[in-house]
């Protein structure tokens, strides 16, 4: 792989990262602290929806963005004949 080809994944991946992280911050941050009064306003399964981010939904979306991350990083590999 050449310069300009390998410049090109390194960028495709910093921006699949810098997407998730957006999303696993605004998840974490956004939802489990600053919206989380007016999230409380719901419930799901008898817990406030802010509680209910702010101790578990978290976890499960960053969970849920490590398997997208290795799903789009196999999609990259392949885009760059770098699979194995």
């Amino acid at each position: 792989m050449d310069i300009k080809q390998r410049e090109k994944y390194w960028k495709e991946n910093l921006k699949y990262l810098g997407i998730l992280l957006a999303i696993w911050f605004l998840v974490s941050f956004g939802f489990g602290i600053l919206l989380v009064d007016q999230l409380n306003a719901f419930k799901l399964g008898g817990v406030k929806l802010g509680f209910w981010f702010a101790q578990q939904g978290s976890i499960y979306v960053f969970v849920i963005l490590i398997f997208v991350y290795v799903r789009l990083m196999n999609k990259l590999d392949k885009k760059y004949n770098l699979d194995a």
